[in-house]
């Protein structure tokens, strides 16, 4: 049987010393010295952006370039762009890759994508965008007003590409919204960012969501992108107890296939910080919260995460047999892109603490 289809009735928790082992790969990585993108990336016709956030990298079908979308943030609202690579760590040529829906528009005020239709999921694959339907696709989140950070009640749409670097809303109306019948008490306030995933099938859509200051993570699932229906076990996430590190947030899933299990990277908030936090799964539905940190806000020693180390984007390259995890490090340089690597890179002078 493929481990990957369990029966999502099977509620069993893994166990401390497996999860130890399972978590062991990511941990104590090696902190690149600086921003990758700047909070200021200085992109022509958009100079105003001052934050960058939401990084997500991938490939395109026939084209051995890396490209990285991110949000940047100029004051009104949040728009996507596109920057690209051929080393993972130098990124040039910015440009709009989405920008503000039209006034009255559920995504007038900002959209950040990043939840992209891949061929794999598996945590060694490329991150290889997959075309379906002659197009490639991406959910995104979504902001209805624009002149604030993030304005309430957020949703999320669905885009699509024919380039994979330029994208349009593809559905006119949220494919979750707070106004929907089965929106839950939990998700009552606002619906960030999405993760897609397909399985067996089936499209997944791991997304937090908040009620007041509390945020949690949950999931609906879809047949063909535009209809979706929330999980009835809603949060698969939850926050954790009084003094974690995940006390107030369990949010910004990103989720991949590791050989016999799924594992789950998300951002704790708690002990006044954002954290990189993992949690597992064997079937999707049920998953289990490591209580620690592989990443603490303030791990960086030239503290480029003091604030915040949260919103990540993993990515193996397989002829270095390296992983690189991008991040969004909030510090004493503002709030930009960091990067993470398993191994150090060579020629990068390591900061010391």
């Amino acid at each position: 049987m493929d481990e990957r289809s369990m029966d999502p009735q099977d509620t069993e928790q893994i166990d401390d010393e497996t999860i130890a082992e399972w978590t062991a790969p990511f941990e104590d990585w090696y902190y690149y010295p600086d921003h990758v993108i700047q909070p200021e990336p200085n992109i022509k016709g958009y100079e105003d952006v001052f934050k960058t956030d939401i990084p997500t990298v991938y490939q395109i079908p026939g084209d051995e370039t890396w490209y990285m979308s991110f949000v940047g943030f100029n004051g009104d609202g949040y728009q996507s762009f596109v920057a690209e690579s051929d080393d993972l760590v130098n990124w040039s040529n910015p440009r709009l890759a989405f920008g503000f829906g039209p006034e009255g528009a559920f995504d007038h005020g900002g959209v950040t994508l990043g939840a992209y239709l891949y061929e794999s999921y598996d945590i060694d694959a490329p991150r290889r965008m997959k075309r379906h339907d002659g197009s490639f696709w991406s959910l995104y989140g979504a902001y209805p007003r624009q002149g604030e950070y993030e304005t309430r009640p957020g949703s999320e749409g669905l885009a699509k590409s024919n380039d994979g670097i330029t994208w349009e809303r593809a559905k006119d109306d949220p494919i979750l919204s707070v106004h929907q019948d089965d929106c839950g008490e939990w998700e009552q306030s606002c619906i960030y960012q999405p993760w897609l995933l397909e399985h067996d099938g089936h499209y997944y859509d791991f997304y937090n969501a908040a009620n007041g200051s509390v945020e949690k993570t949950g999931l609906a699932t879809s047949e063909d992108l535009r209809s979706w229906d929330r999980y009835e076990d809603n949060p698969v996430v939850d926050t954790g107890p009084e003094g974690s590190f995940n006390e107030q947030f369990s949010s910004d899933p990103k989720v991949y296939w590791d050989e016999d299990h799924w594992v789950m990277f998300f951002f704790g908030v708690g002990r006044d910080g954002a954290h990189i936090m993992l949690a597992f799964s064997r079937n999707l539905h049920n998953w289990t919260v490591n209580p620690d940190p592989i990443y603490e806000a303030g791990g960086h020693p030239h503290d480029l995460d003091e604030r915040f180390a949260h919103k990540t984007s993993l990515v193996y390259e397989p002829d270095e047999g390296i992983y690189y995890l991008f991040y969004n490090a909030v510090g004493n340089r503002g709030r930009g892109i960091g990067l993470l690597t398993s191994e150090p890179l060579p020629g990068v002078e390591y900061p010391q603490r």
